[in-house]
């Protein structure tokens, strides 16, 4: 014989308990990420009008030169010149548009005053400097990378055109399969090289109340004056040299002048790279000002 049960049904207009779901650890940092893209379009706008510019001039110069060469080893010559200038180019953009993002990155959510908006959000002061930090050492290289690529293949197009109508296609073929892995170890170790000078950008952004590009450049003047009239050297502007443009002598088994290579592998160095103490030297000092920065955000308020 069944015995019948007591057990009370729950109600349906009881609450139910709702277990939030977990979060990665990695989400915040992806979202953080897309604020930056979404706040800051000039990240991948700047580089797309200078590759505009640059193919303009490539229609209307470079071609109109080659279609008056008469000889064929020269008219190839005219249509791979510009690949190279090209490249440096849109790299020298990403560079300059990753010099004015770190120093609004941490001023301008101070001076709009989006700070307090910001904190009330349970992101954290490191996920936060570090998304900042990511935008100039990951997403700007990947930008000037496919920027790059499309720029030289919509070249290599134009020029294959060209050629075909020169009848010169099969004779003269233009290089540049390697180019896109040497741009990618062009890239990366510029933005490994500039990793210091990117930290004391951020960690500038986030001091100053004001004129944060003369708070970033004038100690660095300073500092040379200061050495030269007091000890008569110039190790300092030395220092700063070796890291603005030292990079491509370590990257590369030969100091390179004019344009930036990006064609021959031959000349890639990455052991030699990697084994430089500047290189080590230059990261922990930018992981230095990234600490700073950090705790600098943790505990200043809207400007």
């Amino acid at each position: 014989m069944n015995t019948p049960s007591n057990a009370v049904p729950e109600s349906p207009l009881e609450p139910q308990k709702i277990t939030p779901a977990a979060m990665s650890p990695t989400r915040p940092l992806y979202w953080s990420i897309r604020r930056e893209l979404w706040e800051n379009r000039s990240i991948y706008v700047a580089p797309l009008i200078v590759a505009g510019v640059t193919l303009l001039g490539f229609l209307i110069a470079t071609i109109g030169r080659a279609m008056a060469t008469v000889d064929p080893a020269r008219k190839a010559a005219v249509l791979t010149e510009p690949n190279s200038f090209a490249a440096a180019v849109i790299m020298a953009t990403t560079f300059v548009v990753g010099v004015f993002y770190c120093l609004d990155a941490l001023h301008g959510e101070r001076r709009d005053r989006s700070i307090l908006f910001w904190k009330s959000l349970p992101v954290s002061d490191l996920t936060t400097v570090l998304s900042k930090a990511s935008i100039p050492l990951v997403v700007l290289p990947l930008v000037a990378f496919a920027t790059i690529v499309a720029t030289l293949l919509i070249m290599l197009l134009l020029s294959t055109v060209v050629l075909l109508m020169s009848g010169l296609s099969a004779a003269t073929p233009i290089p540049w399969m390697q180019m896109p892995l040497v741009l990618l170890y062009v890239l990366i170790t510029l933005a490994l090289w500039h990793a210091p000078i990117y930290g004391w950008l951020l960690l500038v952004s986030g001091w100053a109340r004001r004129a944060t590009f003369l708070w970033a450049v004038l100690p660095l003047i300073a500092v040379q004056i200061v050495e030269k009239i007091a000890f008569n050297t110039s190790y300092f502007g030395s220092m700063l040299k070796y890291r603005l443009v030292g990079g491509m002598a370590e990257a590369f088994a030969h100091k390179p002048h004019g344009h930036v290579p990006i064609v021959d592998l031959s000349q890639l160095t990455p052991g030699n790279f990697l084994s430089t103490s500047g290189l080590w030297i230059g990261l922990a000092v930018a992981a230095a000002f990234l600490a700073a920065a950090m705790r600098l955000r943790r505990y200043q308020g809207p400007i």
